[in-house]
């Protein structure tokens, strides 16, 4: 048991009972989507379903009206970047905490981009042991694949697996090199590690910021041609029907990637994929006059892509959702375009932008539930993702009508470089619970 999950079921001990009456329980992992009432006590699920309505609680237990709200196991996020240690001024373990708690996030995967990058066995317990410390959600790490994340060799992964790394990947960074990636995937398969990859080629994103064509022209800005993913995802693909390694690819963003990905899943290779919310629910128009905090790495693309890939979502081609949460100071936003800092956070509006497109009818609930929970914590092997009796209470009381604006300087991450400054959304997170423990309410 690493020292975060000591922590939480520590905590849990001090919470009550609850139960959760008359809400819409939606549980991927048991094909369950009906009205009924999820009971928890001692940081466990004793019951979560229709058979349990209207059967009271004992004296003392907490009694919530849940009527008109869905509940849904905690999100599981596998793209989080954090400052710390290295850039506490971006993101700290506490804040990051506050920030997913806030949008339903109950497990997060940090990224090893740290300063120092997390590929030492040392470096995995410290990020273990300071989240067990600061942090109200379960915290995973993922090491570094290469050393120093330079693409050259490939770091110790069984030594690393012991010490608590759930994946490998070197997060905004690809492996240029097929002979080291080859390497990477067979040794990797000897320990059942996951290889994550971010698929850009970097000799072919060049100098690049925007997807290449008539809008980057428009603008002025450098392009990058949509085949540095396609390229790398095809090559990567290979790659794995050769060395039969576990591989997912961090972000997909064109529909040729679609294309491989059911070509490569068809072979029986044993692949995944995840999409950022981002580029589910933006496209490169909505840059408009330069907005820095829409600069990311891949680029948006055009609408056609974005309707490709809500398809992709839809139809369980592209297996997760995440929220690529990457907290940037204003010294590396507040820039010329090209010249500004990739990425965005995201963790507060995760769930809120995805019930964008359950509201439009595109994925179901529990679909979507999916993409977000059950099929991270199943790639990456965690105890997460489902509402089952003797499951961890991990989960989120979501109150699917609200309409809400969003208020940049009100974010809980220390960061504020939201690509959803102003926007408008319906359907809000109201009550996160870990372990049994409410970590967030909203007022």
């Amino acid at each position: 048991m690493s020292p975060s999950h000591t922590a939480s079921a520590r905590r849990a001990s001090d919470e009550r009972p609850v139960v959760f009456a008359g809400a819409r329980i939606v549980d991927p992992a048991r094909g369950l989507d009906a009205v009924g009432s999820v009971i928890v006590a001692e940081g466990r699920i004793l019951a979560a379903g229709p058979e349990v309505m209207n059967q009271g609680s004992p004296e003392g237990w907490e009694t919530v009206d849940a009527t008109g709200k869905v509940i849904v196991p905690g999100l599981v996020d596998m793209r989080v970047f954090i400052g710390e240690p290295g850039h506490e001024h971006r993101e700290t373990f506490a804040s990051v905490s506050r920030a997913a708690a806030a949008g339903g996030v109950t497990t997060i995967v940090t990224m090893p981009d740290t300063d120092p990058v997390i590929d030492d066995p040392a470096l995995v317990d410290f990020v273990l042991r300071r989240a067990a410390e600061q942090a109200s959600v379960r915290v995973h790490p993922m090491a570094a694949l290469t050393k120093g994340q330079e693409g050259k060799e490939t770091t110790e992964f069984g030594l690393l697996k012991d010490a608590g790394a759930v994946a490998f990947g070197d997060a905004r960074r690809s492996v240029p090199s097929a002979l080291v990636m080859r390497r990477a995937l067979t040794y990797a398969r000897d320990f059942g590690a996951l290889i994550v990859h971010h698929v850009e080629d970097p000799t072919l994103v060049g100098s690049g910021v925007a997807t290449e064509g008539e809008f980057a022209t428009r603008m002025g800005l450098p392009g990058i041609p949509r085949e540095a993913e396609i390229i790398m995802l095809e090559r990567d693909m290979r790659l794995v029907a050769l060395t039969r390694g576990r591989y997912h690819a961090s972000q997909i963003s064109t529909s040729d990637s679609i294309e491989i990905l059911r070509a490569a899943k068809r072979r029986g290779l044993d692949v995944t994929a995840s999409v950022s919310i981002n580029h589910l629910t933006l496209n490169e128009m909505d840059i408009g006059t330069y907005r820095s905090f829409l600069k990311f790495s891949p680029p948006l693309r055009c609408e056609d892509e974005r309707q490709a890939l809500i398809e992709g979502v839809a139809d369980g081609t592209i297996d997760i959702v995440v929220s690529s949460h990457d907290p940037q100071d204003v010294e590396m936003k507040r820039h010329p375009f090209a010249e500004a800092a990739d990425g965005a956070v995201g963790l507060e509006t995760l769930l809120a932008a995805s019930l964008r497109l359950v509201h439009d009818g595109r994925v179901s609930w529990k679909r979507m539930i999916e993409a977000l929970s059950l099929r991270p914590a199943e790639r990456l092997g965690l105890e997460a993702g489902r509402l089952a009796p003797c499951a961890r209470a991990d989960l989120a009381l979501i109150d699917p009508d609200m309409p809400w604006l969003l208020d940049r300087g009100a974010l809980k991450s220390r960061s504020k470089n939201t690509p959803f400054e102003d926007a408008r959304f319906v359907g809000r997170v109201v009550r996160t619970l870990v372990g049994g423990r409410t970590i967030f309410t909203h007022a």
